[in-house]
């Protein structure tokens, strides 16, 4: 029924059309002249859609062209691929926090309140990232180690160093981690995600908190209705809603946290724009993909009110979430 009202929308005799000729030879030079592709706009989408579409096919083809290229090319540097991936590692070594003391870690939030719900999902995350930076530090020890020959290069190392030569995330690393599209941007990340562990834990709770730097955002959404409902007496978790107010600011004009809820950064709008001066969602603007939202407010309040007929509700649509 609907694609059926969409078709008497958009498909109509005016969709194609071109100048009326009296010769059989200029129909056939008329139809040659068409497009060989339809644009987004045939099918009601917007004309960014041609560039995440042929983004995605060119991204495919370099996969593709890497895959297989030869292992032993030096690239007319004289340098072998074992030797860039050592180079690469020793960086990334040098770079690489040190793993949490958590018998301190326990201390500080023992400090700061440890049966706080928001103290008890920072917790969490730090564990999780516990986990990634000591896998990261033993991998990088053990490449460099089998580069030299000093112990066997087993599969999962071997996968570590042709997936560090073309610059992509190796498996094991992915596994319980992030999804990033290069591992320049992975190895970034880890080091801003820790970064703002470190700085919560040992430097006490922050003004605005970088929710896709967590592992488990949803959580953390979580923990602040359980923040607030334990702060208003007679409030039942299973009927307080989430609120949210896009605002007008940046994260650094942020001095104070709200009264209640939280203040989170890092959140984008994809296949929209956003005006900052009337807070709305705006068309998409041509050539840009991704919009930074501002601060958003988040919070909770207790209500128990009927569903709002003049919502629209959708379906959910998010990436994988890994918390093992």
């Amino acid at each position: 029924m609907i694609n059926a009202s969409f078709a008497r929308v958009w498909f109509h005799d005016t969709l194609f059309t071109f100048e009326k000729v009296s010769k059989r030879a200029s129909y056939l030079e008329a139809i040659e002249d068409m497009p060989l592709l339809d644009p987004p706009q045939v099918y009601g989408f917007h004309s960014n859609a041609e560039i995440t579409y042929q983004t995605n096919t060119m991204r495919s083809i370099l996969d593709t062209i890497v895959s297989i290229q030869p292992k032993e090319s030096s690239g007319g540097t004289g340098e072998t691929r074992e030797d860039r991936v050592a180079r690469s590692t020793r960086e990334m070594q040098s770079k690489m926090p040190a793993p949490y003391d958590l018998y301190e870690v326990r201390e500080r939030l023992r400090l700061m309140g440890h049966t706080s719900s928001m103290n008890i999902f920072l917790r969490q995350e730090i564990d999780r990232m516990q986990r990634i930076i000591i896998l990261v530090r033993n991998t990088l020890k053990d490449l460099l180690l089998a580069i030299e020959g000093t112990i066997i290069m087993s599969e999962q190392l071997r996968d570590a160093l042709d997936n560090i030569f073309n610059a992509r995330v190796p498996a094991m690393w992915k596994r319980g981690s992030w999804l990033s599209s290069s591992l320049g941007f992975w190895f970034t990340e880890l080091l801003e995600r820790n970064q703002q562990f470190h700085n919560w834990c040992f430097g006490g709770r922050p003004v605005v908190f970088w929710m896709s730097g967590f592992f488990n955002p949803q959580g953390f959404l979580t923990a602040m209705k359980q923040e607030v409902a334990r702060a208003h007496q007679g409030w039942a978790l299973d009927q307080v809603t989430m609120h949210n107010d896009v605002l007008k600011v940046a994260a650094e004009e942020c001095k104070k946290p709200p009264k209640e809820g939280v203040f989170v950064e890092g959140l984008f709008v994809d296949g929209a724009g956003w005006d900052r001066k009337l807070s709305r969602l705006i068309e998409a603007t041509n050539k840009v993909l991704y919009v930074p939202l501002p601060v958003v407010h988040i919070y909770a309040i207790n209500s128990v009110a009927p569903k709002n007929p003049k919502l629209y509700t959708v379906s959910v649509r998010r990436k994988n979430i890994f918390t093992t």
